[in-house]
């Protein structure tokens, strides 16, 4: 759809997404893309696809249409915006271009004329001008004006297999134009390409055979072919169809059983009423894949029972590169026991053997997807496994020994260095001389400015990336005194002058003393006089002398009370 968007914006032309789309999510169904003033022609449009990831399987120069065949098996039609105008019923209306609107109004049913837009600037701008979104809630079928089932007869047709499908019925008014018509036999105005176009549009139905007894109630059966009726179809393998069709997309496979479908739906009929059918069906593409569905299956078949498969791995080559519906027609078609337990293999058994993978031994030997050879690696080891050469760790250690990559090499090793002068010299490959302490001699150079450092900004909260490392602290031995010989430093550190210090810094502080009345004073006795004058080394304790008996007196209470206190 991208696609179609840039090819269209290039030409200078509105995309319209139309259709079925509104009414159903199913991806099954078609959906139409209209484009408004749309006169290209089948070649010139194909020169500005770039990159054909969409295949034609048909067009119209008449009506300027093509039809598409979308990834995942998505049909869609690509048209141009038009106006019809009836003359007589069954005849091929008068074509214009038109507007958007004037092709909404051209249509069948409400659910159908609707447009969502496309384009860049009104992307996702839903046009309904005729209220389709209220039907498609009330689940009803209306038709736009009196006259559809007279000017295209087809539509009561469609009706029938639209109320079919999504189980509406029709509108009351509408109803009663579908009698109408019914009684007055406008059918007999249908043209055959428009019945082509039903009998195709019935194989992309979920439950074909619940649209096929609807129409064979209403009588539409005979009128798409005279000799089809529901005996004609083969009903079991037509459910096992759908069945198959739905195990293979849970299994990512697209199919497009539309060809399927139709083999099933006309098994029973001859060979000239097969073919007239296959004359009416305008694309030709459809009809090709119906031709060769036998042949195909036979072709595929006859691998499977050749040396090739002999091996599971084998077989699951030759069913891997086969079509999705070569294989879903050749299981609903062998007799044969080996291709069945082949094909039923590949859907089940084979398929568990991927659940082994990875080995954990992959992880042991650094094997990762980030290997350039790993996805060939999983493969090789997956057909090993199927072919049970890989059942013991010794086996899985020996394949994946060669593919082990080196070791990482070893990180560096850390650069050591004090402080931040060592770290700026490291970062910048400078080596410092170490420096001297002292004084400066006379007429050296002053060291150069350092510039500040910049302040730090707080990290944020949570942000461990921008938080700072904590400094390391280193702790130094203390550097021996060294002897200075200047004459003031000398006498600074002259044995004496120290000796006083020390015996000064040693002292305790003294108690300040309470005032108390004062004592007799005692006589000192000289010897102590004379070491505190004396002495300027250190203070040796001397001996304590025998305390001298003192005459008994009789102490007053104001001495007592200095006494406790001191």
């Amino acid at each position: 759809m991208n696609l179609v968007q840039e090819i269209a914006r290039r030409a200078g032309l509105n995309l319209y997404l139309t259709g079925a789309p509104f009414a159903t999510s199913s991806p099954v169904f078609p959906f139409a893309t209209s484009i408004s003033a749309f006169r290209e022609t089948r070649l010139s449009f194909r020169k500005n696809w770039r990159k054909p990831v969409f295949r034609l399987q048909g067009a119209d120069e008449d009506l300027r249409t093509l039809q598409l065949l979308m990834p995942g098996n998505v049909r869609a039609e690509l048209n141009m915006t038009r106006a019809e105008v009836y003359d007589k019923p069954g005849r091929p209306p008068t074509i214009s271009p038109a507007t958007i609107n004037e092709d909404l109004r051209r249509r069948d049913f409400t659910v159908n004329a609707m447009a969502l837009s496309l384009n860049s600037g009104s992307r996702g701008l839903l046009l309904d001008p005729f209220n389709g979104v209220a039907d498609i809630e009330a689940k009803v079928l209306r038709v736009l004006h009196n006259y559809a089932f007279l000017e295209e007869p087809v539509r009561l047709i469609r009706a029938t297999r639209l109320s079919a499908r999504f189980h509406w019925p029709l509108e009351e008014r509408t109803q009663a134009r579908y009698d109408a018509a019914k009684e007055n036999n406008y059918i007999e105005y249908l043209s055959k390409p428009m019945i082509g176009y039903e009998l195709e549009q019935l194989t992309h139905e979920d439950d074909p055979q619940h649209i096929m007894r609807a129409l064979d109630k209403d009588g539409w059966l005979k009128i798409l072919h005279p000799h089809w009726t529901t005996a004609k179809v083969d009903a079991s393998d037509l459910g096992q169809v759908v069945k198959t069709r739905q195990m293979m997309n849970d299994l990512g496979y697209s199919v497009e059983t539309g060809p399927i479908v139709m083999y099933f739906l006309t098994r029973r009929m001859g060979d000239k009423d097969t073919s007239e059918i296959q004359r009416m069906i305008p694309r030709r593409d459809f009809v090709d894949k119906w031709k060769h569905l036998e042949s195909g299956a036979h072709d595929l078949a006859k691998k499977l029972t050749s040396k090739e498969a002999g091996m599971p791995s084998g077989a699951w080559k030759i069913l891997s590169q086969a079509t999705p519906e070569n294989i879903l027609f050749l299981t609903l078609v062998t007799k044969q026991q080996a291709v069945d337990q082949k094909l039923k293999n590949f859907f089940g058994k084979w398929r568990q053997v991927k659940e082994k993978l990875p080995f954990p031994e992959m992880a042991e030997l650094r094997i990762t997807p980030q290997l350039p050879e790993y996805q060939q690696l999983v493969d090789q080891a997956c057909l090993l496994l199927m072919d049970g050469k890989l059942r013991s760790h010794t086996e899985i250690m020996n394949f994946l020994k060669p593919y082990e990559p080196p070791p990482p090499p070893p990180p560096p090793a850390p650069k050591r260095g004090r402080g931040k002068a060592a770290t700026a010299a490291a970062g910048t490959g400078a080596v410092s001389a170490p420096t001297k302490r002292g004084r400066k001699p006379k007429g050296a150079a002053a060291p150069p400015p350092v510039a500040p450092e910049a302040p730090v900004q707080p990290a944020p909260q949570g942000d461990k990336s921008a938080a700072q490392p904590r400094r390391r602290l280193r702790f130094r031995r203390p550097l021996p005194r060294r002897k200075c010989l200047h004459p003031l430093r000398q006498q600074r550190n002259h044995p004496r002058r120290r000796a006083g210090e020390e015996s000064r810094s040693s002292r305790k502080p003294a108690v300040k003393a309470v005032p108390a009345k004062p004592a007799k004073k005692q006589a000192k006795p000289p010897a102590t006089k004379a070491v505190a004058k004396t002495a300027p080394a250190k203070k040796v304790p001397a001996k304590k002398a025998a305390p001298a008996k003192k005459p008994a007196t009789k102490k007053s209470p104001a001495k007592k009370a200095a006494k406790k206190k001191r």
